[in-house]
């Protein structure tokens, strides 16, 4: 068992080459949908992290045959003998993930009944479940809360509807997509999101056998089926991942190159580490950051959903920012509560001030809601080691960051909720020259 604690030589550049395989927010989406089809399932290209494990185990439990091979990162699921698992063995593969309420309506399509354990994760905004329990009724379950949980019916096929989201969320859209495919007759989702993982998620169903359109006013439709298939399909690579380490090189004056990475999936990303000072090139093989010397500049940047410049690239940007001259403005819309972890930046040095008003370009729907959702980060800053606790999965890559960048010795508590969304993270350290070791 690898310890849970990392102490972290900091202050020097990170240097080198890393690869990174599918999109955590992608490929448990995909394994799930795995549960819709008459025929067994193929997945390429997923990652070595937690989150896979989890969906595997949960997989299982519902009487799925899995089939994870980590050296080619193949996972092979063959739904055939789906059934509706215990609910206590829900709870303990889930763990903290919020991964079973994706599971209700293929289960209920499956089987006709699903259950979702009182859900986790990582603490960076309210992030309900409204959004999934109005969907999967409008669709005709039938929803009942007991202990430990909440358990959902179909007393007969589910039935196409029309909805409206009040914000494009990713989790609800997903819902929507899972469920409508098998259901009767015609379903309409409008203001849905439209993240690249999504549209992967689609190129998934539509494979399947699901007759999915797009709108280009965030509408999507879906004509239901009687079945669906199986599919073989490769991820798309984790931009999530890819900005980490690029915020990482531009953060300790480094040089990284990320082979998988694609340009088409980070416009938005690459636009933003320019004008703060970093420097790209595009490779036959991936994406190289790094840090071209001199000082780097403030910027302003607002986070948003798709095609905007996304929340998860935030936080680690956030670290890279405490090194540019001036003053850098950070608008967070999406979670309201994400800034948490600047807390272990000002103690290590950096001068960080958060704001409950809008400071971006526009009023979002957290400017009357009392959120501390801006921030001003001046710099530069040089950081300090210190003792630092992962406060969530995004939030503990930046502070791992901030180590890295901060000369001294460092110790980072609680590393191991990086491996949910993070593979082989600390081979990957190692692999760019940085000085780190398990306590």
């Amino acid at each position: 068992m690898v310890s849970d604690v990392l102490e972290v030589e900091g202050g020097s550049p990170l240097t080198g080459r890393i690869a990174v395989r599918g999109a955590k927010n992608f490929v448990s989406k995909a394994m799930v949908a795995s549960l819709l089809g008459q025929g067994p399932s193929q997945l390429n290209s997923v990652p070595q992290i937690r989150d896979v494990e989890i969906v595997a185990d949960l997989l299982r439990a519902h009487g799925v045959s899995v089939s994870v091979d980590d050296a080619t990162g193949t996972v092979a699921m063959n739904p055939l003998g789906v059934e509706l698992a215990k609910a206590a063995d829900i709870a303990t593969h889930a763990g903290s993930s919020r991964i079973p309420i994706l599971f209700c309506g293929p289960l209920l399509h499956r089987v006709g009944e699903a259950f979702i354990p009182d859900l986790g994760g990582c603490d960076i905004g309210g992030r309900p479940i409204d959004f999934h329990l109005q969907i999967l009724r409008q669709f005709g379950a039938e929803v009942s809360k007991e202990p430990g949980g909440i358990r959902l019916t179909a007393p007969k096929r589910l039935q196409g509807m029309q909805m409206e989201l009040a914000f494009p969320s990713v989790g609800a859209t997903e819902q929507f997509l899972l469920t409508a495919v098998l259901a009767e007759g015609i379903t309409v989702l409008r203001g849905a999101a439209v993240e690249p993982e999504i549209m992967d998620l689609v190129a998934v169903l539509q494979q399947m056998g699901a007759i999915i359109s797009i709108e280009t006013d965030r509408t999507i439709k879906v004509e239901g089926v009687d079945s669906l298939e199986g599919y073989r399909h490769n991820s798309l690579p984790d931009r999530i991942e890819v900005a980490s380490w690029a915020a990482a090189a531009l953060a300790t004056g480094g040089d990284i190159t990320v082979d998988g990475a694609r340009q088409d999936d980070m416009v938005t990303y690459l636009n933003v580490f320019r004008k703060a000072g970093g420097r790209f090139d595009i490779t036959e093989t991936g994406i190289r950051f790094y840090h071209p010397g001199g000082p780097l500049s403030s910027i302003a940047v607002e986070t948003g959903v798709h095609p905007g410049f996304m929340t998860d690239w935030q936080q680690p940007l956030v670290v890279a920012l405490t090194q540019a001259t001036g003053l850098s403005v950070v608008h967070e819309t999406v979670y309201e509560q994400r800034f948490g972890f600047t807390e272990a930046l000002r103690r290590m040095g950096a001068r960080i001030q958060l704001y409950r008003e809008c400071l971006g370009g526009q009023v979002c729907r957290f400017g009357m809601r009392n959120y501390q959702h801006s921030a001003i980060i001046c710099g530069p800053t040089p950081l300090r080691a210190a003792e630092i606790e992962v406060p969530d999965l995004r939030g503990g890559f930046s502070h791992l960051i901030a180590a890295l960048a901060a000369p001294g010795r460092s110790t980072v508590t609680g590393i191991g909720l990086i491996d949910r969304g993070y593979e082989h993270f600390n081979a990957k350290l190692e692999a760019l020259g940085a000085r780190t070791w398990h306590r």
